[in-house]
């Protein structure tokens, strides 16, 4: 199927992708975390796109879920916005970004 092919391809041509649709709250609040870190997203906005429907059912066959955002670092899957959030917060994307984060440790 031409739609998982572009998925894939997406995903492995960028280290940061984002499936999401313009108008999502969700997928606003994923794009800010990426803005924090100052990384600029791959982002695929299926509402804007003539295949977009296409391209979410091929999301949720190789990642179970058809909601977005739909995140992916460096080729693997991250989640959606609470688990980018999440991840943003315990400083697991930063690490995931290979970026040096400016949280100070905890003494």
């Amino acid at each position: 199927m031409a739609n998982s092919a572009f998925v894939k391809k997406t995903i492995s041509s960028h280290s940061v992708v984002i499936f999401s649709k313009s108008y999502c709250p969700y997928c606003r609040r994923a794009k800010a975390v990426f803005k924090e870190l100052k990384q600029v997203p791959y982002v695929v906005e299926l509402d804007e796109r003539d295949d977009g429907g296409n391209i979410q059912n091929a999301l949720s066959e190789i990642v179970g879920r058809r909601t977005v955002p739909q995140v992916f670092i460096n080729g693997k899957h991250l989640g959606g916005s609470d688990d980018t959030v999440e991840a943003y917060e315990n400083g697991e994307l930063a690490k995931l970004l290979g970026i040096a984060t400016t949280e100070k440790e905890d003494l």
